[in-house]
């Protein structure tokens, strides 16, 4: 049975990145060549170690994976089903991390802590969140449902459900539906920093039309 259930997963892993990966080819291509999934395999193993009390050969397992994969795990990481890092060079994820089902990580990504106490340090990641690549969460934040993190952003507070957070801090966006927040994800996140600055340039070249035109 241990062994079935081991295949069906894998399956499951392997269907998750052709649905996730536009350019996944055939079933044995993914299983050979995807970094993403060998991490996560890696993970599951040092995990069943860690909770056993294996801490050691747990650590040793994740750090040849990040050798192999350039991720990094934390063995204590608890990681739901259908997690997908797509490419995951530099991914890195905290011991006191938590990420749900349905999970899409980006190249870059670091689920981090801030403190140096014991206890809960990392971010919580709630299902079906998209993390843009580069993106940095920090703390034991709550990341909620479907929530998307554009590239290159830092957070540090909370971000709801169905709420973009984008920039450096992370500026949030609430209110969408799952299909709306689906629809931007998969389009082109919203900005904020650079639409106030556009709109900076836009007001600065409406009083310079208007200095103009009193001058003549």
């Amino acid at each position: 049975m241990m062994i079935k259930k081991i295949l069906e997963t894998i399956q499951e892993d392997i269907r998750t990145a052709a649905q996730k990966d536009p350019a996944a080819g055939s079933k044995l291509e993914i299983f050979l060549c995807y970094p993403g999934l060998h991490a996560l395999w890696s993970h599951r193993i040092a995990h069943k170690f860690w909770q056993k009390g294996w801490r050691l050969s747990a650590r040793i397992i994740s750090h040849i994976s990040r050798f192999l994969t350039g991720i990094e795990i934390h063995p204590a990481a608890r990681i739901g089903r259908r997690l997908f890092i797509d490419h995951g060079s530099g991914v890195v994820i905290g011991e006191t991390a938590s990420i749900g089902n349905d999970v899409l990580i980006y190249q870059g990504v670091v689920l981090g802590g801030v403190s140096l106490a014991r206890g809960k340090r990392h971010p919580d990641i709630g299902d079906g969140v998209m993390i843009g690549a580069g993106a940095i969460i920090l703390g034991p934040v709550v990341i909620g449902a479907n929530a998307r993190i554009g590239a290159a952003s830092l957070v540090v507070q909370d971000v709801p459900q169905n709420s973009l957070a984008v920039g450096v801090p992370a500026k949030l966006g609430v209110g969408f539906s799952g299909h709306e927040i689906w629809k931007i994800a998969e389009a082109k996140l919203p900005d904020p920093t650079s639409d106030k600055i556009n709109a900076l340039e836009k007001r600065l070249a409406s009083l310079e039309a208007k200095y103009l035109s009193n001058k003549q």
